[in-house]
């Protein structure tokens, strides 16, 4: 499956737009991090429990749209892109999509 964040995939032509496809997960802190990423907050420096939770979701919010592609038959992903907001106090949502289409 290709990926791409432009309108086109070099060297390769869209022959067939299939459609929006996406992918999300909400994803909430816990406790035990909490505390641990509160303390490293004190002393500054990258706050790297919840880095790692973001780019969990990351992967996972991207591999749930490939999957959705993939019902489609598509070949590739154009235009992807990712966006993130807030649920609740603890949790966050980050969403992935494109559009799917068919290469030659």
């Amino acid at each position: 499956m290709e990926l791409s964040n432009t309108d086109s995939i070099a060297s390769k032509e869209v022959v067939e737009t299939l459609g929006l496809v996406r992918g999300n997960t909400v994803r909430a802190r816990n406790v035990g991090r909490d505390i641990t990423q509160s303390l490293r907050n004190l002393a500054g420096g990258e706050l790297k429990g919840y880095s790692e939770l973001m780019t969990d979701a990351r992967d996972q919010a991207q591999s749930r749209m490939v999957d959705e592609a993939e019902t489609l038959d598509a070949d590739g992903v154009i235009n992807v892109r990712f966006t993130t907001s807030s649920i609740a106090d603890n949790g966050a949502e980050i969403l992935a999509y494109g559009t799917a289409v068919q290469l030659r």
